[in-house]
């Protein structure tokens, strides 16, 4: 599995780029995030069918996969010239969102203290008593 943070970092640099005026290498890095985001997507989408507790992950990758391909395709579309597609920075701009949705939850998850249970100890009957005794003897 590769770094979850690739597509964020990615999102971010095209953002970054788009914003300075970097047309084509925010499309290029746009386009590079795509893959990356799709794999985290599927790794999320994985880990739930699984039975681990990766909904929100699953839920928060799979709509920012689908904001960064859409951001992806407004880039690419926009006429040449103009700026970046207002939908293209929101796209991505949503998608650094969602992104960082499942950190957040993280840190403000109450901290849980698991209990352990203990089992009763079955008490032992005088004879086996006597017979554990002598057999320690």
């Amino acid at each position: 599995m590769g770094s979850r943070l690739l597509p964020l970092v990615l999102a971010t640099a095209a953002l970054a780029a788009g914003a300075v005026g970097f047309g084509g290498l925010a499309l290029w890095l746009g386009l590079l995030a795509v893959p990356a985001a799709a794999a985290v997507a599927f790794v999320a989408v994985s880990d739930t069918l699984e039975g681990r507790p990766a909904l929100l992950r699953a839920t928060t990758s799979v709509v920012a996969l689908v904001l960064v391909v859409v951001a992806s395709a407004a880039r690419e579309n926009a006429p040449i010239g103009v700026g970046a597609s207002p939908l293209a920075t929101w796209g991505l701009l949503l998608a650094l969102l969602l992104y960082g949705v499942p950190l957040v939850a993280w840190v403000l998850e109450p901290m849980r203290v698991p209990r352990r249970t203990r089992r009763p100890q079955r008490r032992l009957r005088p004879a086996e008593v006597d017979e554990l005794l002598s057999r320690a003897a």
